[in-house]
């Protein structure tokens, strides 16, 4: 997709400061971090939500939560103490860019509920 933000990160045209990546992944650091480690992870195929994955994309969802989330949270060091994932939907779910991604925090204490 021309417009998305997301799409032009992870096809390299916009930079960013990455923390891994595969072929189907690319995890950066947020440009406006809510937390000391603040880690926005996308699929390189365009999907506006959650909503919108296919049943095609299980293996993604599944490769996100089961190999790249953990890896990266050890990477960091945030495995021990703990972390928090994030995913909004929608509008009122907070989601600000439509394209399906995950926040990974932690460095610090978190509180709930969020907000």
């Amino acid at each position: 997709m021309t417009d998305c933000i997301f799409c032009k990160i992870a096809s390299g045209e916009i930079p960013s400061t990455k923390v891994y990546e595969d072929d189907l992944v690319l995890a950066f650091r947020d440009l406006e971090p809510q937390a000391p480690e603040h880690i926005l992870i996308i699929p390189k195929v365009h999907r506006k939500s959650l909503l919108d994955l296919r049943a095609e994309d299980r293996n993604l969802a599944a490769h996100i939560y089961v190999d790249v989330i953990p890896a990266i949270a050890k990477d960091l060091g945030l495995a021990e103490k703990g972390f928090r994932v994030v995913t909004n939907t929608g509008a009122e779910g907070g989601q600000t860019v439509g394209h399906l991604h995950f926040h990974l925090l932690g460095g610090r204490s978190m509180a709930w509920p969020p907000g």
